[in-house]
């Protein structure tokens, strides 16, 4: 069964945010690198539009949030907790995230994008030439870097695609290089 029949059965082939019946495309939740099942939802592409790009958001769109934070899935749980957390000076969804409860991995994940932090407390992270990256976005080496712990060199324009930003750190980025998961130092890439 393919991710998409697997999501289609899981959810009776509705959008598992509002339960539109059209358009629906299976949304991996980042920063999950697993995907597959539990790391994805079935979602309308009105809901991917306006996860995607915030700017878009329509607030009323995601009235639908009051059932679908209920589901069983933490993969929707965690998108419904960031939509909420992005929308909460609406007033109403401040009300919903005080109902909702996640458990401390799920919750840690839906912390990992820094939604619900407030802009002057949210840690950037920029490559080489003051770029900011995003969690899954491309970078390419622009030195070669010895591996700590490891007789590895990554070489000098060496692509690492689908980083992960380190929340706690803006300095610090995870990617594979070839198959070594490592961290890298923002200075020493530049966003593709």
């Amino acid at each position: 069964m393919s991710l998409l029949e697997g999501l289609q059965a899981r959810s009776g082939s509705i959008c598992e945010l509002c339960a539109a019946t059209e358009k629906l495309e299976v949304y991996e939740v980042q920063p999950k690198s697993t995907g597959g099942i539990d790391g994805s939802v079935l979602a309308c592409s009105t809901c991917i539009g306006q996860i995607e790009d915030p700017d878009t958001t329509d607030a009323n769109h995601w009235r639908c949030l009051n059932d679908s934070m209920w589901s069983e899935h933490d993969a929707v749980k965690v998108i419904a907790w960031r939509v909420l957390s992005r929308l909460k000076s609406e007033g109403w969804p401040k009300d919903l995230l005080d109902m909702m409860y996640l458990e401390g991995d799920a919750l840690e994940w839906a912390k990992a994008t820094g939604e619900g932090v407030a802009e002057a407390d949210k840690i950037i992270h920029r490559d080489v030439n003051g770029v900011i990256l995003e969690n899954g976005d491309s970078v390419v080496l622009v030195k070669d870097l010895k591996v700590k712990g490891s007789s590895l060199v990554a070489k000098q324009g060496t692509a690492v695609r689908r980083i992960s930003l380190d929340r706690e750190n803006a300095e610090f980025i995870e990617g594979k290089v070839g198959p070594t998961q490592i961290v890298i130092i923002t200075k020493y890439v530049k966003k593709l």
